[in-house]
């Protein structure tokens, strides 16, 4: 018992110690006339922009570009519509609004004249040069590839076809690349029937890249247009 008092003794002891120093520095700090000078700590003329973007409010529209030609790159479109037409822009053109290849093709998502003539578009000069007529464009195109698709999405999506599960964003992206007839051509043949590209590229590699985006935005359109602005 008197051990225990002892030991509770000199813990008490120590705790008034401890708190008689704290109240004695307190007392000096307060006490002292010695001014901060606040000048030392001031931020101006620093560069504080280390994670937060000065671009203005950036719509679904224009996530691809601002001012014509400076990209802007999203990580957290995931797999959203936008998400899905970015990341096909950014697989054709890498997202260039003006961008024409050594086949002809034109634009962000280098379309082809005469796949712009279907959707109501007769000039290309005009179409390369205008984003917002492009970005229509993709829209009129995709509905229209779902409504000439819309039976095969009804029987193959879920299937597997040479180990890649058949989604409605995969194929649609393949319509993009290669046609819609062509796509019909590769799912009813159980992928026997193959397209390649001028650069070799497959409708079976679009199918898997761009797998399982959300496309319920786009509804079959068989007379869809781009409406010029």
């Amino acid at each position: 018992m008197l051990k225990k008092l002892k030991i509770m003794g000199k813990s008490i002891a120590s705790l008034l110690s401890i708190s008689l120093t704290i109240c004695i520095l307190l007392l000096v700090s307060l006490s002292s006339n010695e001014t901060i000078d606040l000048s030392k700590y001031s931020t101006n003329g620093l560069d504080l922009n280390y994670t937060v973007s000065q671009e203005p409010n950036i719509q679904e529209g224009d996530l691809a570009s601002i001012d014509g030609n400076n990209k802007v790159f999203s990580p957290y479109l995931g797999k959203s519509f936008v998400g899905f037409k970015e990341a096909l822009a950014f697989k054709e053109s890498g997202g260039d609004y003006f961008s024409v290849n050594t086949l002809g093709y034109l634009g962000k998502y280098q379309f082809g004249a005469e796949t712009l003539k279907l959707i109501g578009i007769y000039n290309p000069a005009q179409f390369l040069n205008n984003p917002e007529l492009q970005e229509k464009a993709f829209i009129a195109n995709a509905e229209r590839n779902k409504w000439i698709l819309r039976r095969d999405i009804k029987n193959f999506v879920g299937k597997k076809i040479n180990g890649v599960v058949i989604t409605e964003s995969g194929i649609l992206a393949a319509a993009h690349l290669a046609g819609p007839g062509n796509v019909k051509k590769y799912l009813r043949s159980y992928g026997q029937e193959d397209f390649e590209d001028g650069y070799g590229t497959t409708i079976q590699y679009y199918i898997k890249k761009f797998s399982g985006y959300d496309t319920s935005f786009l509804k079959p359109n068989k007379k869809a247009k781009a409406t010029s602005v």
